[in-house]
């Protein structure tokens, strides 16, 4: 089967606050929660630059997944861009805002602008630049590039440093090899591959995989993989994954949504080696006055690269305990996630939040009715969020009708 030929086979510590507080709570943070979690299932671009497209070896679908899964690059440096729209709205500073206090916010009261479980959400909106650069499982970094400053996060050994170089603010953390091979697991995607394994944990029955031609990305030969969903009611329209050639390893991942239009994130490497970096690579010294912040066990309070693994929730029993029954309904792309927050009566009201807050937050979505009664649906290009007046919240890259439904069959 020659490369742009189509194969559509399928392949395979604080204190506990009363109940009321809590509840109370939950009805306020739901629209961000929301959001947060928008950011967290993110996907990817418009299509692969081209500069002449390469004539490969003929390779089936299930053998260019079985070549991803098989990649063993340890050792890369090179130069990413993301592009991210999800089609949140632009109030100011509030998509960004609300993204970073869904996800710990960006230091926290006392915190340190150069904790990473802050700076990482940044990678959820707009257009940014990264350099990576790995050794093996001991020694990673990467740079967030923004204008006349940078963010570092490195790993080196038992060593983790976040450096801010606009507040000359640093974060540091010592972890064992268990801790590190956790937190990394925990980072927000931030390459090609990150994004392609999480959209290859999707293949099965319900999915369509075939390789739809070549392309050249970062100066390398690669084979395009695309991914869709057999199932109608999906907001995902198709994933394509430009992968290496010789390595398997993804270089450009792109997800374009059912509605149309550009796509959600693009994910792709513009400069990549795969030489092993100089060692001087992950050496970091804190420069002189630069305030340093330790991140020790007492001071972690969120669950991601800065915290100890075992304070984050590590399955979905884990996390269905701190939702009050986490429940997945329906299958393969369909599957909406659903949860009570115990709040009991939806959005927050005007009297509990004062002024308009209560009415501005239900007018960033759509009023919905049905059996299970009436709701809001949050909406972005890829993740739709129901808030019922009951508190319950439904959420999944579907559809609003197919939110809705699902909504109906799971009251």
């Amino acid at each position: 089967m020659a490369p742009n030929e189509t194969d559509d086979r399928t392949t395979t510590g604080e204190a506990e606050e009363p109940r009321a507080g809590r509840r109370k709570a939950a009805r306020y943070v739901v629209p961000v929660t929301v959001l947060g979690v928008a950011a967290a299932t993110i996907g990817l671009v418009p299509a692969l630059a081209d500069s002449g497209d390469p004539d490969l070896p003929d390779i089936t679908a299930a053998q260019l997944v079985e070549k991803i899964a098989q990649s063993d690059v340890e050792r890369l440096s090179g130069t990413v861009k993301i592009t991210t729209d999800l089609g949140l709205p632009n109030l100011g500073g509030l998509e960004s805002g609300l993204l970073s206090g869904a996800a710990g916010g960006e230091g926290g009261e006392g915190g340190s602008s150069a904790d990473p479980s802050g700076r990482l959400t940044e990678l959820a909106s707009g257009t940014h630049t990264l350099r990576v650069a790995a050794d093996g499982p001991d020694r990673q970094k990467l740079s967030l590039l923004e204008n006349a400053a940078e963010y570092s996060l490195i790993h080196n050994g038992k060593d983790v440093w976040g450096y801010d170089s606009a507040s000359n603010e640093v974060y540091h953390a010592t972890v064992d090899e268990a801790d590190a091979k956790e937190r990394s697991r925990q980072q927000p995607p931030a390459t090609p591959k990150d994004f392609a394994e999480e959209a290859l944990k999707a293949v099965d029955d319900t999915t369509s995989v075939k390789v739809d031609g070549t392309a050249q990305v970062a100066g390398r030969d690669a084979y395009r993989l695309v991914v869709e969903p057999k199932q109608s009611g999906s907001t995902v329209g198709a994933v394509s994954i430009a992968v290496d050639s010789e390595t398997g390893m993804p270089l450009k991942f792109t997800l374009t949504p059912s509605s149309g239009g550009s796509a959600v994130v693009d994910v792709g490497f513009t400069k990549v080696s795969f030489d092993r970096p100089d060692a001087s690579t992950f050496d970091f010294t804190p420069p002189k006055g630069a305030k340093v912040t330790e991140d020790t066990e007492q001071d972690r309070g969120h669950g991601d690269f800065g915290t100890k693994p075992e304070r984050g929730p590590k399955s979905e029993e884990d996390l269905a305990k701190g939702l009050d029954g986490l429940r997945m309904l329906g299958e393969g792309w369909n599957t909406v996630a659903t949860f009570d927050t115990g709040a009991g009566a939806g959005l927050p009201t005007e009297e509990e939040v004062g002024g308009d807050l209560g009415g501005f937050l239900g007018s960033l979505g759509d009023q919905v009715k049905g059996d299970f009664g009436k709701g809001t649906v949050f909406s972005t290009r890829l993740v739709n969020a129901l808030v019922t007046e009951d508190g319950k919240v439904y959420v999944g890259t579907v559809t609003k009708d197919a939110l809705v439904k699902a909504a109906e069959a799971g009251k």
